[in-house]
């Protein structure tokens, strides 16, 4: 099932980096049904994202319209880190 935004929802403006003037991150989780891809995106600070899941096509053109920056597996580690820490740690706790 194809899901289209109505004419108001799409952006003609362009680039979130743009419309922000902050850098875009996107770190690739997976893939589902070898047709998705299933990433994280965020604009400014890659610890604060949004799941997201589309077709590898336009996942394509979503990372070009927004001008991301692919996140590093070992990027993708340290926020993995990070997370554990504020999920099952406790206050103090460092690298």
């Amino acid at each position: 099932m194809k899901l289209a935004l109505p004419k108001t929802a799409r952006s003609s403006s362009g680039s979130a980096a743009r419309m922000t003037g902050q850098p875009c991150y996107v770190r690739v989780t997976g893939t589902l049904d070898e047709r998705f891809v299933e990433f994280e995106f965020a604009i400014g600070d890659p610890e604060l994202s949004v799941e997201l899941v589309m077709q590898f096509e336009q996942f394509r053109e979503f990372c070009a319209t927004h001008e991301v920056t692919h996140l590093s597996a070992e990027e993708g580690a340290r926020l993995d880190f990070e997370r554990m820490k504020w999920r099952f740690g406790a206050p103090g706790i460092t690298d």
